[in-house]
């Protein structure tokens, strides 16, 4: 079985119009959330093998205010091509990841993520799809299961959703 865990980046402050996109922070909410949702996910056994986060500054911050849950945390490669990637481009890169890593955690952004997560799982817990289809908001993680050992098999409607949170489903965060 291989698992595939999503996350959006917690809330951006968009409060300094000079500062371009892929530079711009966490705002408080961002922060304040961040930490308990790695926290969740350790709390599950969601252990990720392997992280692959976006270069953006926001999707960064939120990796380092997740990963104090997660003892020792796995160390994340930063790829810049994560950064607005399209669920196509995510395609490829779950497919090219490592054979050892049965978990993997991706950080970065909508709509790519949301878009990915429903190319790849056309089953699941029926809550959780509702949910997702209503829409996929900062922090949020999605966590996809996979019948098989091999990432190279990925293909769309190969997986199932096992799990979609926020932080309001949480009671930590308002959205």
């Amino acid at each position: 079985m291989r698992r595939l865990i999503l996350f959006r980046h917690a809330k951006s402050d968009w409060s300094s119009e000079d500062l371009d996109d892929h530079d711009r922070p966490l705002n408080a909410r961002g922060k304040r959330v961040a930490g308990p949702m790695g926290a969740w996910l350790v709390g599950r056994g969601f252990r990720p093998d392997v992280v692959l986060c976006s270069t953006a500054r926001r999707a960064k911050s939120t990796w380092d205010l997740a990963k104090v849950a997660m003892t020792p945390a796995p160390k994340a490669q930063f790829d810049g091509e994560l950064y607005m990637a399209t669920s196509a481009a995510l395609l490829e890169k779950a497919r090219a990841l490592p054979a050892d890593a049965h978990t993997a955690l991706f950080v970065g952004h909508n709509p790519g993520l949301e878009q990915f997560v429903k190319l790849l799982a056309s089953k699941g817990d029926p809550e959780a799809r509702r949910a997702l289809s209503e829409k996929f908001p900062t922090a949020a993680i999605a966590v996809i299961d996979f019948p098989f050992d091999d990432w190279s098999a990925l293909k769309p409607d190969s997986g199932r959703l096992d799990r979609f949170v926020t932080p309001k489903s949480l009671g930590i965060g308002d959205a």
